[in-house]
Order: C-alpha cells, then sequence, then structure tokens
C-alpha cells in the first residue's frame, strides 16, 4: 500500500508511475504507448467531463461528434498544421484481413489497399472545417459553437500514464465566428472557464497565459494558454484556447454572405483539455501516503468504516450510518458505507488514504456508547473525535475547507518557487531548482530555441497579468517588452 510507495523526494517519477497504479488509476495496456484507465481513475475523470460540460453549455455550447478518421489530403491543406503534427500521424492504408497460407493467423490483404490513406485523428481541426463548409452559407448560420468529446492518437516515442500516451481522451470546441472579435472573445472565454475550473474544482493554482509562436499551436494566430507548477517545479500546460484567424476557413472554402452581401471567410477557434489533467490533479496534490483528491472531483467524498466485534454492535452502527448517510446524501454529499468484513479497519483506512478520500468517519463500539464518531482528514492527515449531533454540517464545513487547504497549499509552493531573473548566468543556476523563472526576453525564436537547446526550458507562457515593465533580454541583451515565464516542463 502507501508504504511501498516510493518517496517524492527519492524518485518524484517513480512515485508518480507507482501511485498511478497502486492508487488503481490506470496501468498499461497490451498495446505500446496506451493505457487502461480503471474505473476509479475514470470515475474521476467522469467528474471532470460532467462539470466541464456543465459549463460549456452554461456558455452556449453543444456536444456533436465528428469522425475518428481524417482523409490524408485534408492535413495537406492547412502547411503549418500538417507540419506540425506529420510525425505523431498513425496512418491507416488497408481496409482488410485475410488468413495467411498456413492458416494459422492472418495478414493485410494487399488487394485491399486504401485509394487514399486516413489519418487516425490527431486533432479535429480538418474534418471539422470540411463539414461547416456545409453548414455555413451566411451570416445567419454564425456563430457556430460546437464542442466533442473523443479520443485522439499522437504516436508518442516515450509515454507516461495520463501525461503523455499514443490514445488519450479529450474535448475539443472548434467555433466558427462571423467576425476576429467575435473569436479572439471566444477563445479568451474559454481560457477564462479552463482557469475558473482549473482552480475552482482541481484547486490547482494556474496562470493565463500567451503562448510564444514557438510554442503556439500548429496553424493558430494565437495560443492562449493555463499553466501549473507541479510539486517537482516543473510547469503541466493544462489547457489550450487557440484563435485560429482564418487560415482554416479559407484552406477548406468557407465563406458566407455578411449583412452587407459581401463574401467574407469565417472566423475560428479550438480549444481543448485532456486526461493529462489528470496527472496535474495527481502531481499537484498528492503525498507520500497516496493521492489527495479534491473534495469537489473525488468519486466518494465521504467514507464510513465500521469497527465492531460483534454482529449486534454491526447492525447498531448501521442503523445509524444509514441515518447519516442519508442526511449527507441530501446536502449532496458522495458518501460511501465499507461494511465488507473481509477487510480488517486498518487496511481500510490505509487503502482509502491510498486512494486520496478526503474525508473518513470511523464509527466504533465506544463510539455508540459516547455518540460520538471519529473523522479523518486526508489533506493534513488529522483526526478528531466529534458528536453524532450535527455532524453532517461539520462534514460538509471540512470538505469546503480541505478544498480551500490544497488550492492554498499548492499556491504557496508555486509563489516560493516563482522568481525574478535578471542574468543568463543566474538563469542557469536557478533553472537547475526548479520552478518559474520571470525573465525578459527579446521576443525572438532564435533566442528561445537557444535556451531551450542548452537548458531543457522553456517559454511557458507570457503571462496575461504579468509584469509590463519593459526591459532587456538575459541572452541577448536586446530590450523586451515584458517578462515571460521560462521552467522545465511535463
Amino acid at each position: 500500500m502507501a508504504k511501498e510507495l516510493t518517496s517524492r523526494a527519492e524518485n518524484y517519477s517513480q512515485w508518480y508511475n507507482e501511485l498511478v497504479i497502486k492508487a488503481d488509476l490506470a496501468e498499461q495496456s497490451a498495446v505500446r504507448g496506451c493505457m487502461v484507465i480503471k474505473p476509479y481513475g475514470y470515475a474521476i475523470w467522469e467528474r471532470m467531463q460532467r462539470e466541464l460540460d456543465d459549463k460549456f453549455k452554461e456558455t452556449g455550447h453543444v456536444n456533436a461528434y465528428f469522425p475518428l478518421f481524417i482523409p490524408k489530403s485534408f492535413l495537406s491543406r492547412e502547411a503549418e498544421h500538417v507540419e506540425g503534427f506529420a510525425k505523431e500521424c498513425a496512418v491507416v492504408t488497408h481496409y482488410r484481413l485475410k488468413t495467411n497460407a498456413e492458416g494459422n493467423g492472418v495478414v493485410v490483404d494487399p488487394e485491399a489497399k486504401l485509394e487514399e490513406e486516413l489519418i487516425v485523428r490527431p486533432t479535429s481541426e480538418t474534418i471539422i472545417w470540411s463539414t461547416y463548409k456545409n453548414w455555413i452559407h451566411s451570416w445567419r448560420d454564425l456563430p457556430i459553437l460546437c464542442n466533442q468529446w473523443a479520443n485522439v492518437v499522437r504516436w508518442e516515442m516515450r509515454t507516461r500514464l495520463f501525461l503523455r500516451t499514443a490514445e488519450f481522451l479529450w474535448q475539443e470546441g472548434h467555433t466558427a465566428h462571423a467576425t476576429r472579435e467575435e473569436a479572439e472573445e471566444e477563445a479568451k472565454r474559454m481560457l477564462n472557464v479552463y482557469a475558473d475550473f482549473a482552480e475552482n474544482f482541481m484547486a490547482v493554482p494556474v496562470v493565463k497565459g500567451v503562448k510564444s509562436a514557438n510554442e503556439r499551436f500548429a496553424g493558430a494566430l494565437d495560443t492562449y494558454c493555463i499553466e501549473a507548477m507541479m510539486q517537482d517545479g516543473k510547469a503541466l500546460q493544462a489547457g489550450t484556447s487557440h484563435f485560429l484567424g482564418q487560415n482554416f476557413a479559407k484552406a477548406f472554402d468557407v465563406h458566407f454572405t455578411d449583412k452587407d452581401g459581401k463574401e467574407q471567410s469565417v472566423w475560428a477557434t479550438s480549444w481543448g483539455v485532456s486526461t493529462r489533467l489528470m496527472g496535474a490533479l495527481i502531481m499537484t496534490h498528492s503525498d507520500d501516503n497516496g493521492l489527495v483528491l479534491p473534495p469537489k472531483l473525488a468519486p466518494d467524498q465521504v467514507v464510513i468504516v465500521p469497527i465492531y466485534k460483534t454482529e449486534e454492535q454491526r447492525n447498531t452502527i448501521r442503523e445509524k450510518v444509514e441515518k447519516l448517510m442519508a442526511g449527507l446524501k441530501a446536502k449532496g454529499v458522495r458518501v460511501k458505507f465499507d461494511d465488507n468484513d473481509t477487510k480488517k479497519p486498518g487496511w481500510k483506512f490505509a487503502e482509502y488514504e491510498l486512494k486520496g478520500v478526503p474525508v473518513r468517519v470511523a464509527i466504533g463500539a465506544r463510539d455508540l456508547e459516547n455518540g460520538t464518531a471519529e473523522i479523518a482528514r486526508r489533506d493534513t492527515m488529522e483526526k478528531e473525535t466529534v458528536s453524532m449531533d450535527g455532524i453532517e454540517e461539520k462534514i460538509v464545513a471540512l470538505l469546503d475547507d480541505v478544498q480551500k487547504n490544497i488550492f492554498q497549499k499548492a499556491l504557496k509552493y508555486r509563489e516560493a518557487n516563482t522568481r525574478e531573473v535578471n542574468s543568463y548566468d543566474e538563469f542557469k543556476e536557478e533553472i537547475e531548482k526548479g520552478g518559474f523563472l520571470l525573465c525578459h526576453w527579446d521576443g525572438t525564436t532564435e533566442t528561445e530555441e537557444r535556451v531551450k537547446a542548452e537548458t531543457k526550458a522553456t517559454i511557458r507562457c507570457i503571462p496575461l497579468d504579468g509584469d509590463k515593465t519593459p526591459g532587456t533580454c538575459i541572452f541577448t541583451g536586446k530590450p523586451s517588452k515584458q517578462r515571460v515565464i521560462f521552467a522545465r516542463a511535463y
């Protein structure tokens, strides 16, 4: 259980890999680079989906679904886009198998070669904009605010569960607008939706910013992002929202007649988050005892464990628990009663600590006599004995406190590990310590690439709310408009 976990201080990467497996979140599959998301891990992802989907619909978006396969020719229409994804694409070349000559297996039927190869979806801009051509003719057809929940394939060579796999789950929004202003407003709106979700549901503090030209999405004019800091000081891109301009509309001839009767090209955005958020959740909050889950996303917010010696005690405890559970459920709390008699209470305590259940309640024979229960909170591991009178309100307040506490803990860590750097020598020293380095940069891709080659650090974002004071680039000494965030990243 948790005692078998490698500590974060000893080997952070190994701690993460072990925790994902031991907490029953996911495992490697028989397909190289792909993962099996286990029921407990998928339950957390479902909570994320539900909250995000509600937010999307509150902002006027609707769900649709587009094909998994994309004709190869589609990717050739937007040059920057195809260049960005070409090395990651999985390609379908045939549509049939046949029994081999020995009769003991199957081979690809050479007669079943496709006239045009199909790309397994790495992202859906091309297939969606080829579809939007049929949907959009007049300004009355705009805006289109579509989202889809789907899987994508990007052929990664080095994989890690949730963080980087050949196939992963995500949502991708694709919107079409009559004006540049509407599209830019949409891209920023969705960035704010992601930031709100990350901070208020995942309890992960994020920096909102825009990517440098070198880091932006292939085919976008601007890529907005939220960047989070993990407990090892590395950055993780937690979500992106792209202003695509008219690039895809022009590539796929998506035009409309405006109110003045003139033909215009449509303006576009796309935006998405993926199961990579699971990695962010784990690495931001968890500890050497296992997962620490924010109550708003925990599949079980409260688990109740009975401690008894006789069947009579068990039945009496169950009666108390049933009333407590009814009261908690009436307040919207997700609660589980674990009266499985094949496992001892101590085993259950360790199991639920490992799985990050925010609050644990234990009720034993002495508690029955005293009208009390023991409450343990997962974030601080603190325990207290409380009266059963008013315990529902106590637990609801405690869940709210846990949510706030783990956010504040993560925020303090980020603040303590965000530093201003004013020279390249200082930069090379500080980057080894991890964290976010606020530096002046001359705005050129050449400088960014040289810094990356020498230090493995990249510009995570140009903060939207950052210090706008001009300065001089730490690398070239040339003028800089504002400080940007450099960090090593996942």
